[in-house]
């Protein structure tokens, strides 16, 4: 009974010791804000590009700004890892009113390493700013990205993440008056329930059917087998077996059967 005592308390150790190991785990999958891998700081960008191939590149949790006039395409990419929902929200500082004519409308839209456009499941994509206003903001959460994909389908996947944000109504008048933009990417861990089996080649980033571009990709996307699903699944076979080791030792200390003296 002592031995199985101890057997027992060495098999829960163990599923306290995993838990508490996932936490530095999970955390360490993240750069900090604003740091590159090696450490140095990296200054917020302060434009932005004109077309898919001259996206200026951002990273999360770090606001970019660029000065633009009303009417151009400004095009920023960021990178987004399986099991991360990821959230675009864009703010435009417009011009003074007694310039303008009219009310406007803004709209942000993004895309995927394929140029797919992807859908906003929550957040305000295009917003009307009424004439007098000073500002609008417009925001777009995407799906879950996913590890891996059936070819046919469209949803995210680990790569690079295109956003596009421009005017999309406005007076003809208002084209070309100066505005401030700012946009911010931020992504949250969605959770194990949202795993999936199977992992992407390769991430879909721009120009990674390059050999070194690809291998450099993969370094900077690493959590497409590991998830907290692992965490639960090991924990519950561990609270299994101290539950099976439990239950033997009642039931064979309960049909043993009683000592008769000798003699008797």
């Amino acid at each position: 009974m002592r031995t199985t005592t101890r057997v027992l308390s060495g098999v829960l150790l163990a599923g306290a010791a995993l838990f508490q190991a996932a936490a530095p785990v999970l955390a360490d999958s993240t750069p900090s804000p604003g740091t590159s891998e090696d450490g140095e700081e990296q200054a917020a960008p302060t434009e932005a590009g004109t077309a898919f191939r001259t996206a200026v590149r951002i990273r999360q949790d770090q606001p970019a700004t660029a000065e633009a006039s009303t009417g151009d395409y400004l095009y920023w990419v960021f990178d987004a890892d399986a099991g991360r929902t990821a959230t675009v929200r864009a703010t435009v500082r417009l011009p003074e009113a007694a310039a303008r004519h009219g009310a406007a409308t803004w709209r942000v839209d993004v895309y995927d390493g394929l140029r797919r456009r992807q859908a906003c499941v929550h957040g305000g994509q295009a917003k009307a700013a009424p004439a007098g206003a000073a500002s609008v903001t417009v925001s777009c959460t995407l799906r879950t990205v996913r590890a891996w994909a059936e070819p046919w389908a469209d949803d995210p996947l680990p790569g690079s993440y295109y956003v596009r944000l421009t005017v999309a109504d406005l007076p003809q008048e208002d084209l070309g008056l100066p505005v401030r933009a700012e946009v911010l990417a931020t992504a949250r861990d969605a959770g194990g329930a949202r795993a999936v089996d199977g992992t992407l080649a390769v991430p879909l980033v721009p120009g990674a059917s390059d050999a070194r571009v690809a291998e450099a990709a993969d370094e900077a996307f690493s959590s497409g087998w590991w998830s907290s699903r692992w965490i639960w699944t090991v924990g519950g076979g561990v609270l299994g077996a101290a539950a099976a080791i439990a239950g033997y030792t009642v039931t064979r200390g309960a049909g043993r059967p009683a000592r008769v003296p000798a003699g008797a």
